[in-house]
């Protein structure tokens, strides 16, 4: 019995695609494990944990907005090598 050549390529091809799928996905699942391994949850819920230290009244602190011109001048500044202390003022 003799093989077709276009079905050997085609079974040649799908086998490679197959097997780069497989290494491409072995190789991105130990990257991220890697990245991930130090991260860790935190051991208590962020919202329980801040009503107890406000006592019982509840009361939060007030909300601050930043400038967007203050904070884009304050990067421009920094871009440009200004130190913090002489950009204070703008």
């Amino acid at each position: 019995m003799k093989v077709n050549p276009a079905v050997a390529l085609t079974l040649i091809l799908l086998s490679l695609m197959l097997g780069a799928g497989l290494t491409s996905a072995m190789w991105g699942y130990r990257l991220g494990r890697e990245s991930l391994k130090g991260v860790t949850q935190p051991n208590t819920r962020p919202i329980n944990s801040s009503e107890n230290a406000q006592g019982a009244s509840g009361r939060r602190e007030e909300l601050i907005f930043f400038n967007e011109e203050d904070i884009l001048a304050n990067v421009k500044a920094q871009i440009q090598g200004i130190p913090p202390d002489e950009n204070a003022g703008q």
